[in-house]
């Protein structure tokens, strides 16, 4: 009776909704490593531009007339909008590059859900974590050429 009311085919409706869920939860997962390493940007962040990009994926694929990869390249831009208003000069560090990186790569991460490709979805979800992480793995030393600190915010000392 609520299928002919509104219309939907819940099997799909399912399957959308399981397609959104993986894309925040990925993107949750990288965000929760700059989270837990004090970023501004983190688990919250993270999880909504990988949601934001899987629905805008969805929607493309579902709207008669409606082009995909017009819709992809535009997330793509306004990605990159977003990461451009991240990124900024702190005395002679640029910082924030990190983090406006990642997001545009878990903005990758929810649109490879949103079109159904899942094993690229998680692969690109672990290796955005796992370059995140390599920072932190002991032995691991980050060279410093004084103009660029993309690993830290301009409020942190360490």
């Amino acid at each position: 009776m609520l299928d002919g009311l509104l219309g939907l085919d819940w099997t799909v409706e399912g399957r959308l909704t399981a397609r959104a869920l993986l894309a925040t939860i990925l993107g949750a997962a990288v965000g929760w490593e700059r989270q837990r390493h004090g970023r501004e940007a983190g688990t919250r962040t993270f999880g909504a531009v990988a949601l934001g990009s899987c629905m805008f994926s969805l929607v493309s694929g579902h709207v008669p007339g409606a082009d995909p990869t017009r819709i992809a390249a535009n997330i793509v831009t306004g990605i990159g909008f977003l990461g451009a208003g991240i990124i900024f000069r702190a005395g002679d560090r640029t910082v924030g590059l990190t983090t406006a990186a990642t997001l545009w790569a878990t903005a990758a991460v929810g649109m490879a859900v949103g079109f159904g490709m899942y094993p690229l979805a998680i692969l690109g979800s672990i290796l955005t974590y796992a370059v995140l992480a390599l920072h932190h793995v002991p032995g691991y030393q980050k060279t410093n050429h004084g103009d660029t600190n993309d690993d830290r915010d301009a409020n942190e000392s360490t």
